[in-house]
């Protein structure tokens, strides 16, 4: 599970600084990081064994949602208002 938990919030963060960079206006130098943040993502995914990738996937995708409502939350201050 922690596989899942990090490469979901690498995932989040990765994409996040791209984001930032284009639709924000800040510094290219944040795709530095992003990218590194979206290896570790990959990598971090090949860690679980193959045989159960569909079940992986789906423990992946919930982790990915309450990841993303955390960032949303505690990264860019967007107090989530429905459960």
């Amino acid at each position: 599970m922690l596989a899942f938990v990090g490469a979901a919030v690498a995932e989040i963060a990765g994409c996040f600084s791209f984001w930032a960079w284009l639709k924000l206006g800040k510094s290219v130098l944040r795709v530095i990081p992003g990218m590194a943040s979206l290896a570790l993502f990959a990598y971090l995914l090949t860690l679980v064994d193959v045989e159960h990738a569909g079940r992986s996937y789906a423990a992946y995708g919930g982790a990915y949602i309450v990841a993303a409502i955390l960032w949303l939350w505690l990264a860019e201050g967007a107090k989530p208002d429905r459960i």
